[in-house]
Parts: structure tokens; sequence; C-alpha cells
């Protein structure tokens, strides 16, 4: 890492140890406060939880904010929407939402979860055990259960019971028509709640995870079902820095009221401290960590997932790639869930785009995401004859509009989308789409060892706090293989992953790969646009780490979805490097070397304009 790249990062921490603007958060505008006291109340609450496994229980404070209608009455009930903040933020930041939903007819409450904005107990990573369980006793109360709601902190003063929410009676005494929205950390936990009670009817999670030991950890080979691998992947130095700073921060904060959070992993689970104490030097994760977020991942229990799910994912996300929604959209597919899946433009790795939704100062009238939300709530909650929407939607960066983002999204009954165009790796630079053209030769680099980087590109999470420019993606010469097509005679809209299908020769990590990851060979895959200057750009921050369990066989990559037009003139260009500036790369130093020819071959899901 160059130095200056070891400032930025020190300096983020810094300013995320201190106090930064959390995930996802967004300032509140300002509001006029005599309509909204006219349309609806706000309370705050504390809520006695009790989480954890048998035998592990323990009862937590969490605080809230109920949202009622001004109309809502034990003779006119209506339903409830529950919903979270993302990591690192707190009840407020869903203030937005609280106000729209309540104006629109719905019970509201908006909480902060375990660990964060004034919440007990340490942060679980939405782990059904610990945030699902204590989400199931949220609904329990907006079922009009007692006991649940206090107050104060120190639950010595019961509030009154809820009577006001609508309830089904299908899954016992206390069941809501209730349902879920929330973003990043607030997706996840709509279904570690949904797994653990029936009650819950609908789930809206936004830019989310299926396996966070693949987004924190990804391998993009050896893939055994969605993105879930058997191989460890490469961990994301400059993102699990940023979540455990995160972690760490809140529980600095809380630590005064709650000094347990403080005991062994400063409040956070056990095995994210665990994990980059091992993975920093090696790479990897160790398999407690992956076995701990895997348990925290709805990949792991997607079976117990049976209700109507809008899934709302970002194209540019380099926490959250486009794989992790196919994945669990294809899962509740299969066994038969209701499911619509929606891509849109902001993410993790980016400010919000204009016209999809402002979680501050959401408004359906000129918010195309916000729109769909509020139809998928009215239709499942408040019964509403409206669409939900079409199957499949993506948003189309290079359309324009004024207004709503509705004009640059295109719509499919079906996932996935286009046909697929096949290049082939020619010579030791060229991409051709005939395979019969193919010239062989082979192309030699060597990765760096020690999990060094090899070039320069954006810091995932970081870029945007320290306001740091784009950055054009450069190699080191030597470290990496590059395959160009010509300049493109039409232009080439790609929608869906990118697959590689490659074979290299390494001979010393085939003399040591089997003594485990660290003896693997570690590369890095990505698809870059070249403009007729010259200028390279590496869509979406996005690329794929690679662990490659045998290196004497052929492997498949299959790269972070993607939804880029590349223009008329442009060249595409495939890059196999030994290292980067976002993830550890391999323990040691290895020669590579790669023979193109027919079978090495980049496959593109390609759609008409």
């Amino acid at each position: 890492m160059r130095p200056s790249s070891r400032r930025h990062l020190a300096a983020v921490i810094a300013l995320l140890l201190l106090g930064s603007t959390p995930m996802l958060a967004e300032p509140a505008p300002a509001r006029a406060q005599a309509q909204a006291r006219a349309l609806h109340t706000v309370q705050t609450l504390h809520f006695a939880v009790t989480v954890g496994p048998p035998g592990e229980e323990q009862v937590c404070d969490i605080v809230g904010d109920l949202y009622v209608p001004a109309a809502a009455s034990r003779r006119h009930r209506v339903p409830a929407v529950l919903t979270t903040h993302g990591f690192g933020g707190s009840k407020a930041d869903m203030a937005g939402f609280g106000r729209l939903l309540a104006d629109r007819g719905y019970v509201v409450l908006s909480y902060s979860g375990l660990g964060f904005g004034g919440s007990g107990c340490k942060v679980t990573l939405d782990d059904p055990d610990h945030d699902g369980r204590a989400g199931q006793q949220l609904v329990s109360y907006l079922g009009g259960a007692d006991g649940i709601a206090f107050l104060d902190a120190e639950h010595t003063e019961p509030a009154p019971r809820l009577r006001v929410v609508r309830r089904d009676r299908q899954h016992g005494r206390h069941d809501p028509r209730v349902g879920m929205i929330g973003g990043s950390y607030g997706g996840g936990v709509q279904f570690a709640v949904a797994s653990r009670d029936r009650r819950v009817d609908t789930l809206v999670p936004l830019i989310t995870w299926n396996d966070l030991s693949y987004s924190l950890s990804p391998n993009h080979t050896d893939q055994s079902r969605g993105v879930t691998t058997r191989t460890p992947g490469a961990i994301k130095v400059v993102y699990g820095s940023v979540i455990t700073a995160f972690g760490v921060r809140a529980g600095v904060t809380g630590a005064q009221d709650d000094p347990t959070r403080l005991v062994g992993c400063p409040n956070i689970a056990d095995i994210v401290c665990a994990g980059i104490l091992f993975g920093l030097p090696t790479g990897y994760f160790p398999p407690a960590t992956i076995e701990g977020l895997q348990h925290a991942s709805v990949a792991h229990y997607v079976r117990r997932i049976k209700v109507p799910v809008l899934l709302v994912q970002a194209q540019r996300d380099t926490l959250f790639n486009l794989n992790e929604v196919v994945a669990t959209y294809r899962a509740l597919q299969r066994q038969g869930t209701e499911v619509k899946m929606m891509w849109q433009q902001w993410g993790h790795s980016d400010q919000t785009v204009p016209g999809e939704i402002s979680l501050a100062d959401p408004d359906p009238r000129t918010q195309h995401t916000t729109a769909r939300t509020l139809d998928w709530l009215d239709h499942h909650l408040m019964d509403r004859p409206v669409s939900t929407g079409p199957e499949f939607e993506y948003a189309r960066p290079w359309v324009d509009y004024e207004g709503s983002a509705e004009p640059a999204y295109r719509s499919s009954r079906r996932f996935p989308v286009g046909r697929t165009h096949r290049f082939t790796l020619s010579g030791t630079s060229d991409l051709v789409r005939r395979a019969a053209a193919a010239q062989p030769a082979t192309t030699r680099f060597v990765t760096p060892g020690a999990g060094a980087p090899t070039g320069i590109e954006d810091p995932d999470a970081v870029k945007n706090v320290l306001g740091l420019p784009d950055l054009e993606p450069q190699d080191l010469p030597g470290t990496y293989a590059a395959f160009r097509t010509r300049p493109l005679r039409a232009r080439l809209d790609v929608v869906g992953s990118p697959v590689a299908r490659l074979r290299v020769e390494a001979p010393t990590v085939a003399a040591t790969q089997d003594a485990g990851p660290a003896g693997q060979l570690v590369l890095f895959v990505k698809v870059v646009d070249v403009a007729p200057d010259g200028t390279r750009r590496l869509i979406n921050g996005l690329e794929a780490p690679v662990r490659v369990p045998d290196v004497d066989r052929r492997f498949t990559v299959t790269l972070p979805g993607i939804v880029h037009r590349f223009e008329r003139g442009h060249q595409l260009e495939l890059v196999v490097a030994g290292g980067t500036l976002n993830y550890r790369g391999g323990v040691a130093s290895a020669p590579v070397s790669i023979t193109s020819g027919p079978g090495q071959t980049l496959r593109l899901p390609v759609v008409g304009s």
C-alpha cells in the first residue's frame, strides 16, 4: 500500500471512531412540525427484549420511535411497518420513512438495532438468535402484547398497550398485519426476523447481503450455491476496518451505561475481531468466523423465508454487489416464495442518485424506488389493488431524465436477460469474437506476495467520506495480464455478471496449494472500459477476487454483475492481476502464466438498447 493510501485509510478510521456519518444515514430535512403533529404522533419508547440462544440469554434495552396516524384507533385499526437503520446508524435515520408511512396510514416503529443508536448489548451482525429474536418481540408489541414497551430505559414505567394495529390472528393472539423495510444492515435484519416469526407479512430489503462471508471475504470461483464458496476468499481490507471501527465507536459511546459492551471484542461479535486479527496477515477468515458470518446470513436459513419479498439492490456497490441479490432471488424463486427484484444505481459506493430514493425525505412522486416500495407495502398490507411492478427491472445509467428516475429503468418478465457474447483470449493482449481466430501465446506476470497491492484504484468505503476524486485504475507492469477487444463498431449494453473461463500455470503454487488456503493462488479479475483516448474505467469499482483451489485445472470466475454501456469506439478489457488495494492478496509471491487460445474465454450478457 502506498504511503498516501495508508494515510487516507488512517484518516477515515479516525473519522469513524471519533464520530462520522454512519452508513446509509442522511441529514434530516427541515419539516413542517405543526402539519406533522396534525397527521400523526411520535413517541420514543424503550423495549426490554431477551436475546441470545438458549443458555446464553440476556436482556437488552432497545430504543425506538413509534409513529401513529391521527386517524388510527381501536375501531379503525391500521397495518404496521417495522424498520431500522444501516450499520452504525440509529432510529433517526428512518424518520423520513416513519413520517411518510404514518401520514399514509401505517403505524411505524423505527428502532435502533442492538449496539447502536442508544440501544444496549453488542452488535451481532443481524444474527437471528440476537437481532432476529429482538425483532420478534417488537412484532409482539405491535400485535398488542404488553410487558415489552416502557417509557424509560430502566424498564420501570410500562407503556400503554398498543391497540390500534390491525391483527391477522393467523399465528396466535398477537399477530399484527406488519411489513418491514430498511437498507443494508436494516435489510439483513428483515430476513433474520422473518426466519423466526411467521407473523411478518412482507419484506422490502434494500442493498443488503446474501452471505456475509462472501460480502467481507469473497471468492468468485468454486461457488457451491449462489455466492457461497467452498474455498475461502480474499478479505476486504478497507471495508473490514471500517465496519469494525463503526462497531467499536458505538461501543465507546455506550460504554458509560453498559461497560460489558467493551469486554472482549469491543461492542461487536467476537467472531469479527477474531476474523480480522487472523485475516489481516493470512488474507482469509478462519472456519469459525466463516461459520459465524454465514449463521447471520439469509443464505443459511433462506428456506424459512416464506413471505413476499421485494429485493432492491445497487449497481454501484462494492460491499453488497448484484451477485448477492441474484443469489437470494434465485433461492426464493426455487422454493416458491413470491419475490421480485429491482436494481437501482445508488448503493454503498456512491452518493444517492436523484429520482430513486431518499431515506431522509422519501417522496413517491419524484422517486422511483420509493414509489415501488410504497406500492409493494400498500398491496400486501393495505390490500390495495395496486401493481407490485415488474418481475425484474434495472437502471440504465446512460439514460437522462428529470424528476423520477423511472424513465431510466427497463423491465423484464424474467431474469436473467439478454444473450451471451463470447470472447476468446488471443495472443498476449487481445480479445476476439471468433474462437477460431484466436492466436496462442503465453503472457507471464508475478503476484507480489505478502498481500501487497499492485496498482491504483478507488479505495472502497472511504472515497466519499474523504471526498477523493475518481482514480483511473492502473496496475504495475509485470503484475498483471490484460486482453482487449478492438474498438467496438457498435455500442454494447451489458446487464448481468460477466463470466471468465480460465486456466493458468503457477508451478510454485501447485507445490503448496494442498497445504491449505495460505498456499493457494490469489488473483483479481476485472472488466475495464477503455475510451478512445486510452482512459480506463473500472466499472463501478467492481472486481472479482479469486482464490484458485487447484491451479492444475481450469476454473470459472463469475464477476460481480454490472449494468454498463460500452460506447461505440471504446474497447473492453479483461484484466487478471496479482494484487489490489481493497483486498488482502496472496501470502507468497508466485510466477503465473496464461496461454491464450480456445477455452480461455470471457462471456458477457448483452441486451439490445
